[in-house]
Formats: C-alpha cells, structure tokens, sequence
C-alpha cells in the first residue's frame, strides 16, 4: 500500500525552492571544485572559524562557503567551522579572535563587542539601508571600506576582510501583536544591540541570551518575541512556528555583516589560498542577496504562519524622524562615526534623487 504523500504548505514550497539555489549558485556541490588528490610533504593548514549564526541559519550563511573552499583548497588547508556559541560565547568573538583561540570569525561589529569606534554600524543600523544592494554599494562607491581598514588597522592582531549583506530586520512576537507604538512597552525581545538600543525609545526590552535558548525563552514565556532577523531566518529556524505575528514596518533594509581573521593567522596562508577564501566570501555575498531578497518577499506574500500587523502611518513617520536624532546622537561619539554618519546621509539622498528603482 503506498503511504499518502502530505502536500507541501506555501513556506515549505518556498524554502525548498530556496535551497535548491544552493546548487544553482554553485555552492551546495564542493566536491565539483575538487582537483585530482595530490601527495604533500606539509601537514595541510587548519582554520578554527566560528559564526554568529546558528546551525540552521548558518546552513546558508557559512557553510556553503566553508565547504567550497576546503574543497577548492585541495588539501592544503581546512577550515573547522563552528556556529554560535560553540566553541566561545558570541559577545566574545572578538576577543577569541584576537588572542588566537579562532582564527576567523563572522559577525556583526555590534554583536560580537568589537571595540572599533565604528561597532554601533555594524548589524542593523536603523535606517541605514533600505535594499541589500545599499550595503555592497555604499562600501564600493562611498567608502565605508577604507573605514571599516582604516578602524581595524588599529586593532592589534585583527586582519579585516569584507562585509555583506544579510536580511531586513522585523519584529516577530509570540503572542502581542504591535499595531501601534504603544504596544512595544514592556516587550521582551531578543535581538542586536543597536537596533534594541533605538528601539527601547519606545518601551521595547532588548534581551540577550544564547542563540539556541531563543526557542525555549519564547516558549516559556521569558521572551515576547525577536528583533534579530527578517521573514527568512524566522521561518528557515523554526521561529515562525511559535510567533503568532509579525510587524511589517522593517527598521532597516539590510543587516551589516562581516569577515575577519587573526593576522598571525592569516599571514601564514599563502596568496593563492587567501585570495581563494575572498573569492568565496564574495560567492557568499552574491548567494545571501539573492536568496534573502527573493525568498523574503515570498514569505512575506505566500508565507501561512503568522499575521502580519503594521503601525499607523503617522507613527511610522514618527519612528523614521526619531531615527534622525539617533544618527546624530552616534555621529557625536567619534569623527570617524560621523564620517560613517555622512556617508549614510550622502547616499540615501542620492538614491532618494536617482528615483525608482533606487527609491
């Protein structure tokens, strides 16, 4: 007797659809980088690497990545992968970093307490972006990349890399759903530091706990909800499962993440390999924009599993002014923040006078 076969829901479809770009972006088959094995008289170089990112998440965010390039590397170096707070609590990548316990890391400046006067950037800045493009733009065209060099030249021991682009930042809730601004007083959120910085202006608790105990701190009642992600993230790890609701309003259009290494570390790979490990990271870069804005307007139309609520226009409007002062009041904090500052203002007036598509 053959078994009935349960049809797929809307997100199932979705996400599906979703990793199979895996394949299509030539991340998912490492094996096909492969050269024929070849006999070393060296022992291959190992790389500790750890993630902000949880497994389930971090299944599209790293460890394409990772895979391609231990498979392109040809023996001659592996990288041990490892996700949140394995091998070392997230608050303190940067410092394992710096004394050699990892060798790489990829994070958030804000998360991981990066101690550059430019980490408030780092994450999700409020405003900041509203398209992923934003980001990878705004370092090309604009120079945030000779900021972000020129902050981590002065920080012994710590080799910067790159930055990408990640998700829009929503607020998921389990319970309370936010159709007004009044609703987020008292609310216990789990998410990044800036954004919850902002955002308790308006009575929102941010909260901190590991990565894997988010689940259980929603279901026990001890978190109302997360500020850490967008429609993405919250269904690719099971969060959509248990938030009932979901504010459409997106406090910012893209998640700022980047690369580093320790520069003992990685001055001992030789040229070829590092300028192999760039290469992957920008194949990461290119993965995460397409997946993250395709699948996001997907779920955000087809997804079933929670209501989505918006806040009223004029308190919006609110929200985006108040928005303004927060960019001043972190402007004041050093000249290389309020260089960080104008180019954020430069570029989104240039975007807002280049009109549709751009804005």
């Amino acid at each position: 007797m053959t078994g009935i076969i349960k049809p797929q829901s809307p997100s199932e479809r979705i996400l599906a659809t979703r990793r199979k770009f895996l394949t299509v972006a030539g991340l998912a088959a490492p094996a096909a980088l492969a050269a024929p094995a070849i006999v070393r008289a060296q022992a291959p170089i190992k790389w500790r690497l750890q993630t902000y990112s949880g497994a389930p998440l971090g299944a599209h965010v790293i460890k394409p990545q990772i895979d391609a390039f231990n498979a392109a590397a040809n023996g001659e170096m592996e990288i041990e992968l490892y996700y949140a707070d394995q091998l070392v609590p997230t608050a303190e990548l940067f410092r394992a970093l710096q004394n050699g316990t990892l060798d790489a890391i990829q994070s958030d400046e804000a998360t991981m307490a990066s101690p550059v006067d430019i980490a408030v950037f780092g994450g999700y800045f409020p405003f900041a972006t509203r398209f992923s493009l934003d980001v990878a733009s705004m370092f090309m065209y604009y120079g945030l990349d000779k900021i972000w060099e020129e902050a981590y030249a002065e920080v012994e021991n710590v080799t910067y890399l790159s930055t990408g682009a990640w998700d829009p930042l929503h607020i998921f809730t389990v319970n309370k759903p936010i159709r007004s601004l009044a609703d987020l007083n008292g609310l216990r959120v789990f998410g990044v530091p800036t954004a919850g910085r902002f955002l308790s202006k308006y009575g929102l608790i941010p909260v901190t706990v590991p990565w894997d105990d988010v689940e259980v701190a929603m279901r026990t009642g001890d978190l109302d909800g997360v500020a850490w992600c967008g429609f993405t993230e919250t269904y690719e790890v099971g969060w959509a499962d248990i938030c009932k609701y979901a504010l459409s309003n997106s406090i910012t259009g893209a998640w700022f993440g980047s690369y580093f290494a320790n520069t003992a570390s990685w001055e001992k790979v030789p040229p070829h390999l590092q300028q192999l490990y760039r290469s992957t990271i920008d194949q990461s870069h290119y993965y995460r924009n397409v997946w993250y804005w395709g699948g996001e307007a997907q779920l955000r139309v087809h997804g079933e599993k929670m209501e989505q609520t918006q806040l009223p226009a004029d308190e919006w409007a609110q929200v985006t002014k108040d928005a303004e002062g927060f960019w001043d009041e972190m402007a004041a904090g050093s000249d290389r923040a309020a260089r960080v500052v104008e180019i954020f203002k430069r570029y989104a007036a240039d975007q807002q006078k280049a009109g549709y598509p751009y804005r």
